[in-house]
């Protein structure tokens, strides 16, 4: 199911009041990453590629490097495969390097050099998933989509899911288009903000509940 045309489920009423108390968190405990302080799609979708996986603190390392190497998407579509497994030697799971390529391939070649800003299309090329495919939507192009990774799945599983029965992909993803704020900016702070949150206090093992900015709507 591509990505912006999932059906909206109905807002859980604790809505409104768990995005105001998460995005006052955010702003407080967000983490200066590389990748926030750009809105460039390459730049954007490299991240992505990189964090598949891969621990925050080794892509801090990488992701400069392999820009610096390949500063946009047409000096990576030209440039030779091994260069680019070169580039990525460290960081493992190197189906992702060639994906990353054989799609800079493909939009400089078919799309004129332009990634998609769209869910939708973003999803067609190599290497993208629903979550890339909505990450890249909503962190280069600002639009209002959900980017549900492990980390944001667990954040609203946990929120808004029922613990008996549980709740079903499709559910979760309906769920999450209806929690996106409309406005595109203030729904890329919110996708970073879930993610943030899952990533550093509602955590798999051990959630730091008494630390956790939405408890009392949790």
């Amino acid at each position: 199911m591509a990505v912006s045309s999932t059906p909206r489920a109905r807002k859980p009423r604790t809505a409104q009041a768990f995005t105001r108390k998460l995005l006052a968190w955010y702003r407080r405990a967000a983490r200066d990453l590389p990748w926030r302080r750009t809105r460039d799609p390459y730049r954007v979708l490299v991240s992505e590629f990189m964090l598949q996986q891969t621990q925050v603190s080794r892509v801090a390392q990488f992701y400069p490097r392999f820009l610096e190497r390949f500063p946009d998407l047409g000096a990576l579509a030209r440039a030779p495969a091994r260069h680019v497994r070169e580039a990525w030697d460290g960081l493992g799971y190197y189906a992702r390097a060639s994906n990353l390529h054989a799609l800079a391939r493909v939009v400089r070649h078919d799309l004129g050099g332009t990634l998609p800003d769209n869910p939708e299309e973003l999803i067609k090329l190599p290497g993208i998933g629903p979550y890339t495919a909505g990450a890249v939507a909503s962190f280069a192009y600002e639009k209002p989509v959900p980017a549900v990774d492990t980390n944001v799945a667990r954040v609203i599983r946990r929120v808004f899911g029922n613990a008996k029965r549980g709740m079903r992909n499709a559910e979760l993803w309906r769920l999450a288009q209806a929690l996106v704020p409309k406005d595109g900016k203030r729904a890329w702070k919110f996708n970073q903000a879930v993610m943030e949150l899952g990533a550093l206090i509602c955590v798999a093992r051990k959630p730091k509940c008494p630390q956790c900015p939405v408890r009392e709507v949790c």
